[in-house]
Parts: structure tokens; sequence; C-alpha cells
């Protein structure tokens, strides 16, 4: 009876080991399996953020350029000596023409956070950027409608008679180049919107604006990203 008993505790501790050895087999295929996916996402994701930093470093120019052509036309008003009507068409067509927005590739990200993989990324520091930058990105947002809404005010006035929108784009070039429109044969100047206070008192926040959301939003975005790749090529083997 001893016998048995000591040979029936000998088959179920085998048997335990059996099942201990099999969860442990499995468990580690399943780790490097998770692994496996986490580096396919990381290095996806590495891409992503390099060509939404692209687009940003892009944006900042775009924006600069945008707000250093409205300053010059503040430098005119303040100086009172006018550029010619082509120049001063050029300047504000620049300066105020474009919409600045920002829209970085998200589509991997997206699909991180939504399937709920992110919780499989071991670098806990990354995890906390990733999760985060959904909420970043709408601040951003909400910054450039502050400058769009800006920008739509001094087009306003262009919209009424005191100044003229088909002159700009006459003498920019984009009536013929962008439009296929010939030039008008008589062209209406805007130099007297120069003169106005109304004008000045928009292009100036405008100026104000841009410039903060470059300083403000977009350099501190564009830390953020290198910070996000610096994490990302941490956790990528080799």
């Amino acid at each position: 009876m001893g016998r048995y008993l000591l040979y029936a505790i000998g088959e179920i501790v085998l048997i335990v080991i059996g099942i201990l050895i099999a969860i442990a087999i499995d468990n580690n295929n399943e780790e490097r399996k998770i692994q496996k996916m986490e580096q396919v996402y990381l290095l996806g994701l590495k891409n992503e953020f390099e060509q939404s930093r692209i687009k940003l470093q892009t944006l900042i120019e775009f924006n600069r350029n945008s707000y250093e052509d409205a300053r010059m036309i503040a430098g005119y008003i303040t100086s009172g000596k006018f550029p010619d009507e082509a120049e001063l068409s050029v300047l504000l067509f620049n300066a105020i023409s474009y919409e600045i927005a920002y829209n970085p590739n998200n589509s991997l990200l997206n699909e991180v956070i939504s399937t709920g993989y992110l919780k499989n990324f071991r670098n806990a520091q990354l995890r906390q950027e990733l999760a985060a930058w959904e909420s970043v990105i709408q601040g951003i947002h909400r910054q450039e409608a502050t400058m769009r809404e800006q920008r739509e005010k001094m087009l306003d006035l262009f919209r009424t008679d005191e100044g003229s929108i088909r002159t700009i784009l006459d003498l920019s070039g984009v009536s013929e180049n962008e439009i296929g429109l010939e030039k008008c044969k008589t062209t209406e100047s805007n130099l007297k919107i120069l003169r106005s206070k109304a004008f000045e008192n928009n292009l100036l926040p405008y100026v104000l604006t841009a410039i903060n959301t470059e300083n403000n939003h977009y350099i501190p975005l564009l830390e953020r990203i290198n910070n996000i790749l610096q994490l990302l090529d941490g956790d990528i083997s080799e």
C-alpha cells in the first residue's frame, strides 16, 4: 500500500511538473509573439513619427515665412514708406492666403491605442508619451484655430470695398498661373489698406499669434517628437 501511494504521488508530481513545463513553454512562446509584434509596431511608429516630424518642420518654415511677410507689411505701415503694388500683393498673398494646419500621420498609433496593444509596450515612458499624443495634437489644433480666426479677420477686410483680392491674385501671379485667368486691364490699389487702422489692428495680433504658435507650440512639439523617436530607437532591436 505504501509503495502504491509513493507511486501515485510520484505520478501526480510528474504530471504537475509536466503541466508547469508546458505552461512555461506556452508563456515563453506567447512572450516571444508579443515581443515580435512589439518590434513590428515600434518600427512602424518610428516611420510614422519621422514622417510627422518632416511635416512639422515644413509647417514651421511655412508659418515663419507667412508671419515674416506679415511683419514686413507692419513695418511698412510703421515707416509710412509703402512698397509698390506688386510687392504688396506678394506680401499679402504669402501672409494671409494660406491656412496653417498640422496633420500628423497617426494611423498606426491610433491602431495601437484602439486595440489596447499599447499596454504591451515595455517602456513605460514611451507608453506615456504615446498615450498623451492625441491630447497634445488637440492643443495644437486649438492654437491653430486662434491663428485662423485672426487670419480670417484680415481677409474679411478684402471682402469689402476696402481692398481688392483680385489685385493680390493678379499681381502675385496666382490668377494666371494657378486659376487660369487673365489679369484685369485695370488694377485697384490695395495701398490704401495700409492706412486702415482696422487692418493694422488685425495684422499685429495675427503676427503675434503666429510667432506664439511657433515658439510655444510647434517647437515644443518638435522636441516631443524627437524624444519619442529617441525612445523608439532605444527599444528597437538591432
